[in-house]
């Protein structure tokens, strides 16, 4: 496919000095690109998907490539016929991803040991593993690698408390994934913290496992955090979607915003089941406290 547009997926763990002045500066440099997305800054790093011409998103990846902080970043590239964003938004945050666990990690000490696509797919073949999904509910809801845990958390920062229920992991050997790699970062740190003993993580995520070895060991297809909702996993030879209505139980569904003003959670409706009764737009737990419609 020849694209018109690049998407970019990246991140860091670097020490960022002022933080907020960086994240101020890179705003312009973004805008003069003619860029669109999201990047986030911290004193621990950056986190950033951006999207553009193919031209812009090359003058961004040669200039992190020329940055003595972020010469060796690795980008996922997806190639597309759109732009995925309406805005861009640059900003300093105290996290890159919000763990909520302290600030004190040591990821260079603490992170879990990294496995490429290819130790990946041979340790799950070969060994006696768990897999843990330690993306939100909803983006394991529309596709997962097979057999995998997937905790019903609706926020990373959920994950600490969710690991009570997992204990009886800490013997085995656990093999944590994402989308891009970022969230094992510190999720891997955390486990091996709490006494989880054996923690791996999938590097590059399931982005990078995807355009490596396509779709084995997953089903579905791979939550992101733009305007695609859902991409396919290993191109042409992507498994069909497992997504399934919240109301109905029908597969089939689509992700939308709960349409509660106090929730606006994500959630998987079948658009035939929203047809039929608009009231669907609610989730299953804003539809339940929803007053009956009067009848005349």
């Amino acid at each position: 496919m020849s694209s018109s547009f690049h998407v970019l997926l990246y991140y860091k763990y670097v020490p960022i000095p002022e933080p907020e002045s960086f994240a101020a500066e890179h705003l312009e440099f973004c805008r003069e690109l003619g860029l669109k997305g999201r990047v986030l800054i911290a004193g621990e790093g950056i986190n950033g998907t951006l999207a553009g011409p193919v031209e812009a998103t090359d003058r961004y990846r040669k200039w992190a490539a020329e940055h003595p902080l972020f010469a060796d970043m690795d980008f996922k590239i997806d190639e597309e016929e759109w732009v995925p964003f309406k805005r861009l938004s640059v900003r300093p945050r105290k996290e890159i991803v919000t763990l909520g666990a302290g600030d004190d990690f040591d990821l260079e000490k603490e992170t879990g040991e990294y496995l490429s696509p290819e130790e990946w797919k041979r340790t799950i073949e070969e060994e006696d593993v768990v897999l843990f999904d330690v993306r939100n509910d909803y983006e394991s809801a529309v596709g997962r690698f097979k057999n995998a845990i997937t905790p019903q958390i609706e926020t990373f920062r959920e994950l600490p408390e969710a690991l009570k229920d997992y204990e009886h992991l800490k013997d085995k050997k656990v093999l944590m994934y994402c989308t891009g790699g970022i969230r094992c970062e510190k999720a891997s740190a955390l486990f091996r913290r709490e006494g989880f003993k054996e923690v791996y993580q999938l590097e590059g995520g399931i982005v990078t496992y995807g355009k490596t070895l396509g779709p084995e060991h997953w089903e579905g297809e791979c939550f992101v955090f733009d305007e695609r909702m859902t991409v396919p996993v290993g191109g042409e030879e992507a498994p069909p979607p497992i997504a399934v209505c919240a109301h109905t139980g029908k597969e089939g569904a689509e992700l939308i915003n709960c349409l509660d003003d106090d929730c606006h959670r994500l959630f998987l409706v079948n658009k035939e089941a929203l047809a039929e009764n608009p009231d669907r737009e609610y989730c299953p737990g804003c539809l339940s406290k929803k007053a009956p419609a009067v009848q005349t």
